[in-house]
């Protein structure tokens, strides 16, 4: 069994610390290898890992066990529960690294990928471009192999090109974008919204036909402010709900 190691994290002064680190270290619990060790390391240890205060990582973990991640024993210390949901509220706080944190840990499977005309409601978003690359991806629970989610991503052809489909199995297209590609994303714009199960959705996640889902759209744009990416994602009505945090200046 190896130790469980987790992922760095780059942090923005602008967001609540304990935030930042809950997500990042949620998405390391989600992520983590099969023969991982289900124990955490100590609390000191990972405000040491992540550069923050005791307090603040105490703060963190807190999140993660009122989530059912974890459990926190006096004198044996913390760790993973074996048997925890991964479907816990997705909660948007304006941050790129939160937005990969709350994409990973999900089993992925590349369904298909092509050149294709923009879509009509989308031309807004490619102005003077005829085709784009469509990414059509199934996520399922990592554990129970339940479908969770599906995603089309509408891509711009030159930045399409420089995909790897391995890296779209492993990570969340945020993050390929950014890490793998190369993209300096400047912001994301997200709306998320109640729909019906069309057929293609109800026979993807095993809903029935017209049942309710959430519908998310993320609208990415590069440093130029020009659309690189729109995400349109349909998740289970029965397995997510979305919480927007507003921060008081």
């Amino acid at each position: 069994m190896t130790a469980f190691a987790p992922d760095s994290l780059v942090l923005n002064r602008k967001l609540p610390l304990w935030y930042q680190v809950s997500q990042s270290l949620r998405a390391s619990i989600l992520g983590r290898a099969p023969d991982a060790s289900l124990r955490l390391p100590t609390e000191e240890q990972l405000a040491a890992h992540y550069g923050v205060s005791v307090l603040t990582m105490r703060q963190a973990l807190k999140e993660l066990e009122a989530e059912g991640l974890i459990s926190r024993h006096r004198r044996r210390g913390t760790f993973i529960e074996p048997g925890a949901r991964r479907s816990a509220p997705r909660k948007l706080l304006g941050s790129i690294d939160a937005i990969v944190a709350q994409q990973s840990g999900e089993r992925t499977t590349v369904l298909g990928h092509g050149p294709v005309r923009v879509p009509g409601e989308l031309a807004e978003h490619f102005p003077g471009t005829g085709e784009v690359v469509a990414f059509r991806r199934l996520r399922c629970d990592g554990e129970s192999g339940e479908p969770t989610n599906w995603a089309e991503n509408t891509v711009r052809p030159e930045v399409a090109a420089r995909i790897d489909l391995a890296d779209l199995e492993r990570w969340p297209m945020t993050k390929v974008l950014r890490d793998a590609v190369g993209v300096r994303i400047s912001r994301i714009t997200d709306t998320v919204e109640a729909r019906l199960a069309d057929p293609e959705t109800a026979e993807l996640l095993r809903v029935p036909l017209l049942s309710p889902i959430l519908h998310y759209t993320g609208v990415t744009y590069d440093e130029d402010g020009a659309v690189v990416d729109v995400a349109r994602i349909r998740y289970r009505g029965d397995r997510f709900s979305f919480t927007v945090t507003v921060e008081a200046d």
